[in-house]
């Protein structure tokens, strides 16, 4: 039986183990939705269509955009010069900053089993028979990923 310390570090391990393939999947996808909305070409169809499964419009929107926060100060530091200097002052300060963090692995010639990762999975909500169909995929990325970046890994669980 695994003491309950070892048992916590071994979720951690297992759950940042699946989060790094989960994740590295949803950069993609928020990347190629842009792209794949681009293509879309509705110019002969009005700009609106309606199929049998699916439809799409393009609609243009006049919107007001906020100043970005450089220009910003750019143009507060022309209209006042000396408090402007003063905000450029106080923006280059820097905040003391304290950090903890958690630093894990596995040990030598030591693995997590199936059942480590199945569980994090579950407590994520998946079903234990779909859990059990993406184990293999998952457990295949985070391998190859892993390979690339030989690191420790670590956590941050606190900041003062």
């Amino acid at each position: 039986m695994t003491e309950p310390l070892e048992r916590q570090i071994i979720e951690v391990i297992a759950t940042d183990r699946i989060h790094i393939p989960i994740s590295s999947m949803e950069g993609k996808l928020k990347r190629k939705k842009p792209k794949l909305g681009k293509q879309v070409d509705l110019r002969d169809y009005d700009n609106n269509f309606q199929g049998d499964r699916v439809y799409a419009r393009v609609e243009e929107e006049d919107r007001m955009k906020a100043r970005g926060m450089k220009e910003a100060i750019d143009v507060f530091e022309v209209r006042h010069p000396k408090y402007g200097s003063e905000l450029r002052g106080l923006i280059a300060e820097q905040r003391k900053l304290s950090e903890k963090h958690l630093y894990f692995g596995v040990n030598e010639g030591c693995r997590l089993t199936a059942d480590d990762y199945m569980g994090v999975m579950t407590d994520l909500g998946f079903t234990e028979n779909t859990a059990q169909q993406l184990y293999p995929n998952l457990m295949d990325i985070s391998r190859n990923m892993s390979r690339k970046r030989d690191e420790e890994r670590s956590v941050l669980i606190g900041a003062v």
